[in-house]
């Protein structure tokens, strides 16, 4: 006999969505699932179980070359999947389709189809889906539910000569305060206790929207939420740096003594031709001034190695200060000469290896200052979240630490038991460079 097709037992294919890049992308991501969940669709995230009819949607990452090259060489993975049938699509969105759409059609031209950073109406129609405006806030995590990105704007108005973000992501576009309290009361909700507050520019939050910044006035609202217990600070821009979010960091105790803040570097020549509109005394001032408001603020940067023209002397000027300013975390990267930035006219005249050598004597010197600030936490008691269970470990965060990127709290799984997604009270007994070890204490 056989069997009569209906509507309801053709297979749907199921999404499988790939995320490379920061986590602006990871929240587009999960803006994504979550319209694609309600459009009826099966959605998983970085599956490895993939099926002959599924769609792999590609959020691709434009940034540097090393991030190009990677987003790249994921699209050539799944579209040589395709041609091997063993999945039906594959549709290429994000930073990188943003930026090289044409050329990317036309190296790759079995991708089904790319689109940008603005084009997830257009994305969900070619997989079927229509847009639901209602959705305002809603999505699906792909981090630990207990802790969440929260973007709070999209773009940049800033002129930094090495950054292509501009060219990704367009000018900055506050989302509203009303918008963005009831995505955090939707996320507390469901059990999120961790806001991690991102954007391009957290600092210029509000200037398109209210005329004036308003990063504070967020702050103080998003604070009010039932059940969100830390909110985290993420990429903040020092020239214009507004003071008053300080004020509100010492009043609330739910937001975080914790400020990621990229300075890229110190020398006056360099910031002058990084176009940062800010001078080498201005930012030790600012430094000194978030520190004297919030003296236990664990202050997290990021520096740039070998931008065109960076001389021995601008080097030696930015590792001086490093070794004097004592950063509580620092992530530090080679210059990539990007096309179509202001930088890009000059010439790349550092050698590959020099960048690469510099970031490593940066990098030694912030070993040093980690271990030394390590030790002193050691006999101290922390609050702690905790994220995951590792081998035999479970592993958290104290206010001063974000995910992926800071020091990682670990307690032996075999003397202690801590809940992934609570807060507990840990002693730390012991402390390595970028790790503390430590045991319950009530």
């Amino acid at each position: 006999m056989k069997t009569k097709i209906t509507e309801s037992n053709i297979q749907k294919p199921k999404v499988n969505v790939i995320t490379l890049g920061c986590s602006k992308n990871v929240y587009d991501s999960e803006v994504l699932m979550g319209q694609l969940k309600a459009g009826q669709l099966e959605v998983a995230h970085e599956s490895a179980e993939l099926g002959e009819n599924d769609i792999v949607v590609i959020n691709t990452c434009g940034f540097i070359d090393n991030a190009k090259q990677e987003s790249i060489d994921t699209i050539l993975q799944y579209s040589e999947l395709k041609e091997q049938g063993k999945i039906g699509k594959v549709i290429v969105t994000g930073c990188l389709s943003e930026r090289y759409k044409p050329e990317l059609s036309a190296e790759i031209n079995n991708v089904d189809a790319y689109f940008g950073t603005n084009d997830l109406p257009e994305l969900l129609a070619e997989i079927g889906v229509n847009y639901k405006h209602e959705l305002i806030g809603e999505r699906l995590l792909t981090t630990p539910s207990h802790f969440a990105y929260f973007k709070i704007g999209e773009g940049c108005n800033r002129p930094c000569s090495f950054c292509a973000i501009p060219l990704m992501r367009g000018q900055h576009v506050s989302k509203s305060m009303e918008d963005l309290v009831k995505e955090a009361k939707m996320l507390a909700k469901k059990g999120t206790k961790e806001l991690i507050l991102i954007a391009q520019d957290l600092t210029y939050y509000g200037l398109d929207l209210y005329n004036e910044r308003k990063l504070a006035d967020l702050l103080r609202k998003l604070s009010d939420v039932n059940g969100i217990e830390w909110i985290r600070l993420q990429y903040a821009y020092p020239s214009g740096f507004p003071m008053e979010i300080l004020d509100v960091m010492k009043e609330r105790e739910n937001i975080c003594n914790y400020l990621d803040m990229p300075l890229q570097h110190i020398s006056d020549p360099m910031l002058k031709s990084m176009r940062r509109g800010i001078t080498k005394q201005k930012t030790i001032d600012l430094v000194d001034q978030i520190r004297s408001k919030v003296p236990d603020i664990a202050l997290r940067t990021t520096l740039i190695c070998g931008y065109p023209g960076e001389t021995e002397q601008d080097f030696e000027e930015m590792k001086e200060w490093v070794a004097a300013t004592k950063f509580d975390r620092l992530g530090c990267f080679t210059y990539s000469h990007e096309e179509k930035t202001h930088a890009h006219s000059l010439e790349d005249n550092v050698p590959e290896e020099v960048k690469q050598q510099r970031v490593e004597e940066i990098m030694d010197i912030q070993q040093g200052i980690s271990f030394e600030k390590n030790q002193a936490k050691v006999g101290q008691s922390f609050r702690v979240l905790i994220d995951k269970k590792e081998g035999d470990f479970f592993v958290g965060r104290t206010e001063f630490d974000s995910p992926e990127v800071d020091n990682e709290v670990l307690i032996d799984a075999k003397m202690n038991y801590a809940p992934v997604g609570s807060f507990v009270q840990v002693k730390i007994d012991r402390a390595e460079d970028f790790d503390l070890y430590g045991h319950l204490v009530k």
